[in-house]
């Protein structure tokens, strides 16, 4: 469940040609940008509603990676719990880790999703790579499990790039296309993912969860800024990218490029 994302949050590597797989040192570079982007504030309804629940939790985190998620979210939520990975490519799953709890791997696809005795679901860049068939069946296996939802770092489809430069607008929208080519849900996710979750009786918290790149992060800023012109450029072969990519390497290396990536972080939670 991995996928081959470059909205500067997802997984993925530059110049993979596999939309299934993504690459562990890319994973790693972008964990700690993950962990400060995440929005803490949806933590409070989360524990409220767990409180009480059996111990130890049984939290399920689909599209899984490494475990950056459960690394992130385990030692916040303050109580037992035991971790199930879930993720389509076992070389990622043989490098998992979570801290502060016990932990299993599972190496499979989406469907059949079954939550029984879960408390919580969780994935990381994953909603907007996602379908509408896709989001209905998370949906409805929370709803028939009782579990709540934590869907974290959903592309929102907007880029700030300073100092600005006239192809950004251009190269964010041609973006923002190819992340819903074919049915991809792409910025459309978090919107589609309230929809269903609301439809079937749980109430929904939304907060921001933009990264925020500067000059301390000059070797994640360059990752990202070269998938994101990759994907743009796919979508849009006539865009001139070549020498706009120099000019935005030369400011990275420089220290001189400052990126906000926009995204939306998703709490649903149901009647207890």
């Amino acid at each position: 469940m991995a996928h081959d994302r470059w909205d500067g949050a997802g997984p993925g590597a530059p110049g993979s040609t596999d939309p299934t797989r993504c690459a562990p040192d890319w994973l790693a570079l972008r964990e700690p940008a993950d962990a400060a982007a995440r929005a803490p504030e949806l933590l409070t309804p989360l524990r409220r509603w767990l409180t009480g629940r059996p111990a130890p939790l049984v939290v399920r985190d689909i599209g899984s990676g490494t475990g950056s998620m459960g690394r992130w979210l385990a030692p916040r939520l303050g109580v037992p719990q035991h971790w199930v990975l879930h993720d389509r490519d076992p070389a990622l799953l043989v490098r998992a880790s979570v801290r502060g709890a016990t932990f299993e791997t599972r190496c499979g696809e989406l469907a059949g999703l079954d939550l029984t005795g879960t408390s919580l679901l969780t994935a990381s860049a994953l909603l907007d790579l996602l379908t509408p068939s896709d989001v209905d069946t998370i949906a409805d296996a929370c709803a028939a499990a009782g579990c709540a939802a934590l869907l974290t770092l959903s592309v929102a489809g907007r880029v700030e790039l300073t100092p600005a430069d006239p192809l950004d607008a251009d190269l964010a929208a041609a973006f923002n296309a190819h992340q819903r080519r074919g049915a991809l849900l792409g910025p459309d996710a978090v919107a589609v993912a309230t929809w269903a979750f609301e439809r079937r009786g749980a109430t929904v918290h939304r907060a921001p969860s933009p990264w925020r790149l500067g000059p301390d992060q000059r070797e994640l800023t360059e990752q990202w800024l070269r998938g994101w012109v990759a994907a743009a450029r796919l979508q849009e072969p006539w865009l001139d990218t070549e020498a706009y990519t120099r000019r935005r390497l030369a400011a990275c290396a420089a220290g001189e490029l400052e990126v906000v990536v926009h995204h939306t972080d998703l709490l649903a939670i149901g009647a207890r």
